[in-house]
């Protein structure tokens, strides 16, 4: 039986207008009242989450900055953090600037800039969070940040992917949540780590947990997980590495994938 459901939230729970659908909201609603604990497992920063997280009514830990924060979605409280060293992080900004790619570090829970531009508003509308711009500060920060993120043009992208991931190998990890995003997180940070983790603390195992996304920073939890769902829009591997497919973000995907966890036929290998 599923007892925990990790749910990714960009391009799977929201839909395009990046809001939670009723048929969705009543999906979780009716797993909580059954006794089912479900979780938010995002990307995104804390404060970008939190309104969701209160709408839904969720009183577990959220899994935010692709597993590198764990914190209490009512009480604040901090489970587990793993920045990026700081080393680390000074080496790659500086990295990015020989480069020329835009880069945005996570401190806190503020998304800090060189200068703002395009990538920026873009993320401030979606995220619903304000920039900080700081201009040459961005290359020497003082604080470790939860992680980086760098935003390459499409026809860019998996060139500046196998180029970071290359130049820094073994000191970080990469993954994406969009097609132009690349994420920069301290080696052993995903999301699969970290729900599994939440799982263990309420005394709920692997096989126990269904977990639902999209994108490549959702594959670990999706290949692990006891069932791992891929939204009807996910990506191929993500649709190849799951055990099931259910219908897209924008047509109740996650509403299905619950209903159908509610059901006794749920398979769990």
């Amino acid at each position: 039986m599923i007892k925990l459901i990790a749910t990714d939230m960009d391009d799977t729970l929201l839909d395009k207008e990046l809001k939670i659908s009723e048929r969705n909201q009543k999906a979780i609603a009716a797993a909580m009242a059954k006794g089912v604990k479900v979780m938010i497992a995002t990307g995104r920063m804390f404060a970008s989450i939190k309104p969701y997280a209160d709408d839904l009514n969720l009183d577990i830990p959220v899994v935010t900055y692709n597993g590198a924060l764990v914190k209490g979605s009512k009480s604040g409280e901090v489970y587990h953090e793993k920045p990026l060293k700081l080393e680390t992080a000074l080496k790659v900004l500086e990295y990015t600037r020989k480069k020329g790619y835009y880069a945005q570090a996570y401190l806190g829970d503020n998304f800090i800039i060189h200068t703002e531009n395009d990538f920026s508003r873009m993320y401030e509308n979606f995220s619903g969070i304000k920039a900080l711009a700081i201009g040459d500060e961005l290359y020497n920060l003082k604080e470790a940040p939860y992680k980086l993120l760098l935003m390459i043009k499409d026809d860019n992208f998996d060139a500046g992917w196998k180029d970071v991931a290359e130049t820094f190998e073994g000191e970080i990890d990469v993954s994406s949540s969009k097609d132009f995003f690349l994420e920069i997180m301290e080696p052993g940070v995903n999301k699969w780590e970290a729900v599994k983790a939440v799982g263990e603390s309420f005394g709920i195992k692997p096989e126990e947990i269904m977990c639902i996304g999209d994108s490549n920073n959702d594959l670990e939890m999706i290949k692990n997980a006891g069932i791992g769902v891929a939204v009807g829009n996910a990506k191929e591997e993500i649709q190849k590495a799951a055990k099931m497919v259910t219908a897209s973000h924008d047509a109740d995907g996650v509403a299905l994938a619950i209903e159908y966890a509610l059901t006794e036929q749920a398979p769990i290998e």
